[in-house]
């Protein structure tokens, strides 16, 4: 799930903007099913670059007969290409955990970014973390080692490569924080998508050969594409509504409904040990919301 830059000049309506964050992640939740059915039927790379050809595609055919230049026109590009680029590998990594990992248990792991989002802002932002914001982070880390903990069953790799997501989140989130003053929202979402599509359609071309996509699948592909387009959409208009320390803690819904649609199309259910860390991950997100609410810089 990406960051979404604040919007001015418009009336807040809280409610509306919650409604909007929990309709983004159950359209994420469900394009995470979608991208870990596919992966399991195709390389991640064919599954990604069709969704992200989709993306963009739609991308310019809203935006760009309006904003013309301004569709891909940006004031940082040095830094705007290594936000893309994070977001780039962590859609990679998100497929490749999801691969080899249930899909509530990968999700719970990637909500690590927040509480390293919170804890990197105090040396690069100067940002200060309050004692909320610590029992947030401690909460989290315990929440994490419980689902990941010895006899979990879960696969390494898998585990790897969702930490490793959740690094790339965590720098995609900090170079959003940090370029909100000066870009504009479509142009990083069209950039980000431009280096996705690239990066995905050049590594896909070795698994082309003898490659045999129904249309049943590639229609899910497409769908993947149309699903991940309207949640970034859902959660810019949710961020005109409510400021985000009123919207953050409803985006742990992504947890809750992960896991309820792990268990409705691929029959698992977390245990009672992975059950607790979520619940802990979900509380550290609620408490590093409300840290982020009363930050102050040093």
């Amino acid at each position: 799930m990406a960051a979404v830059l604040p919007l001015s000049g418009h009336i807040a309506r809280p409610v509306k903007g919650v409604i909007l964050v929990a309709l983004a992640t159950l359209v994420f939740a469900l394009a995470d099913m979608i991208t870990k059915q596919q992966s399991m039927r195709h390389p991640v790379a064919v599954v990604v670059a069709v969704r992200y050809i989709v993306n963009l595609a739609f991308l310019i055919a809203i935006f760009g007969p309006r904003l013309g230049r301004g569709l891909w026109a940006v004031n940082r590009p040095g830094l705007v290409f290594v936000r893309s680029l994070c977001l780039t590998l962590a859609s990679l990594t998100m497929g490749l955990a999801l691969r080899e990992m249930p899909l509530g248990e990968t999700v719970a792991i990637i909500y690590l970014y927040p509480i390293a989002v919170m804890l990197l802002a105090v040396p690069l932002l100067g940002e200060t973390v309050r004692p909320l914001g610590w029992v947030g982070a401690a909460c989290g880390f315990v929440g994490v080692f419980l689902i990941v903990r010895p006899g979990s069953g879960l696969a390494p790799l898998g585990v790897m490569f969702a930490l490793a997501n959740a690094v790339c989140a965590t720098g995609y989130n900090l170079l959003t924080r940090f370029l909100s003053h000066s870009e504009n929202t479509v142009a990083l979402l069209f950039q980000t998508a431009l280096l996705g599509c690239v990066f995905f359609c050049l590594m896909a071309l070795g698994s082309l050969e003898g490659l045999v996509i129904g249309w049943q699948d590639l229609g899910m592909m497409v769908l993947l594409g149309a699903l991940a387009t309207l949640g970034h959409f859902l959660f810019t208009a949710a961020y005109r509504e409510a400021t985000a320390s009123h919207l953050a803690p409803i985006t742990y819904l992504h947890l809750f409904w992960a896991t309820g649609l792990g268990w409705l199309v691929f029959g698992h259910l977390p245990d009672t040990f992975a059950l607790g860390g979520m619940a802990l991950i979900f509380v550290a997100g609620v408490l590093v919301t409300m840290w982020s609410g009363r930050a102050v810089k040093a």
